[in-house]
């Protein structure tokens, strides 16, 4: 329902616009509506291609040069101009999340835990989103929450993250090489 929503909010606010011009939009204008859509949703159609393959095309060296400019492109889209502050904290959402909050991106996350085994600090796979992503998955317009990427297990223990449909499988494997670690471990011995 919120898809469905947005949707014809940008729509009527972008034909709304153009209509006055007696035209549909075309170009870069089109495009960065048809890409606040596309990203906007878990599910893409075939149709999002051409605007997705412009938005990721704008890439840089440095990270913050890719966002200003993608945040440019987005802004091209009328309807960012005329509606409330809440459709340019979706771009800016976008912008900074999208591409960076997948799966291939959080297994990239590094932080310490401490293991208990061998009463080290070690790096592990961080099960903290970075907060560009919540941004992203929950803002109000958009429709992500089914394609978050999902934690499995423990960041000491190998930790790892998934895609939700892989969630089940993926947390019996880890469950099940837990159990197996556990019994060709050696007891660390503790004299109390």
């Amino acid at each position: 329902m919120k898809k469905s929503l947005f949707a014809l909010m940008i729509f009527g606010a972008c034909f709304t616009t153009n209509a006055q011009n007696h035209g549909m939009l075309t170009g870069d204008t089109k495009l960065a509506c048809e890409a606040i859509l596309c990203l906007s949703t878990g599910q893409r159609p075939n149709e999002c291609t051409p605007s997705l393959q412009r938005y990721f095309s704008i890439s840089h060296k440095k990270w913050s040069d890719t966002v200003k400019d993608r945040r440019k492109f987005l802004n091209k889209c009328p309807s960012v101009k005329t509606e409330d502050n809440t459709m340019r904290q979706l771009v800016n959402a976008i912008s900074e999340g999208a591409g960076r909050c997948d799966v291939a991106s959080f297994n990239n996350l590094r932080s310490y835990a401490w293991d208990p085994n061998t009463e080290t600090t070690k790096m592990v796979i961080s099960n903290r989103m970075p907060s560009y992503c919540g941004a992203y998955w929950n803002h109000a317009y958009t429709d992500l929450d089914a394609t978050a990427p999902v934690y499995v297990g423990d960041p000491a223990r190998g930790g790892f993250w998934v895609e939700p449909a892989q969630y089940q499988q993926a947390l019996e494997k880890y469950n099940a090489r837990i159990i197996l670690r556990r019994l060709l471990e050696p007891r660390i011995y503790r004299p109390g």
